[in-house]
């Protein structure tokens, strides 16, 4: 079985907004493309397939935009490439190898996890709630940047239960953020 990992930038107060943090750099690029190459495929709600889509899909020219810099350009390629599955019930199609996901989020996943596989990555916040919610997540990594939003969306609002994690590594940055990744606490 493969698992289900959960990874997204967040503050130091908690927001999860895309523009919070810090902004990307090489470092931090090398080690986001070192996590998107670990998965087989990309696990996504709408709004955040739809937003990862506007900012690295390949354009039909095959040639990267000039405004972005060569130590994106791995990024670009590794997302670009992997297979995605996008949980949606209003979008009609999604393509950029991606195939919609329908029905029963639990069972849905649930097959996906039974794929041979290293395996899944999701990002976003409404849809890895409601995986967390499920169980469903057998890793959470959280790249803390050192700034506090004040303001904005926040990591796992409205969990219904409290989840007990155990600290498995730690990355630290040149730029102050720190990469934590943990893994649900045995329950028994």
């Amino acid at each position: 079985m493969r698992p289900l990992r959960y990874s997204i930038n967040v503050t130091l107060d908690g927001c999860v907004h895309h523009e919070a943090g810090v902004m990307p750099d090489e470092e931090s690029m090398r080690f986001w493309t070192a996590e998107m190459e670990r998965a087989d495929a990309l696990l996504f709600g709408r709004v955040t397939y739809e937003l990862m889509e506007s900012a690295w899909r390949r354009p039909e020219s095959g040639r990267w935009p000039d405004w972005m810099e060569q130590w994106e350009i791995p990024f670009a390629e590794a997302i670009d490439r992997t297979d995605k599955h996008v949980v949606s019930s209003t979008l009609d199609r999604a393509d950029w190898n991606a195939e919609l996901v329908r029905g029963d989020l639990e069972r849905a996943v649930r097959e996906l996890k039974e794929q041979p596989g290293e395996g899944l990555w999701v990002g976003g916040v409404t849809l890895p709630l409601a995986l967390a919610d499920l169980g469903l997540i057998d890793e959470y990594e959280f790249v803390v940047q050192p700034v506090l939003a004040g303001h904005g969306p926040t990591l796992m609002a409205g969990l219904r239960e409290r989840i007990g994690l155990e600290l498995v590594d730690r990355h630290d940055f040149r730029s102050g953020s720190v990469a934590l990744r943990y893994r649900p606490a045995s329950r028994g």
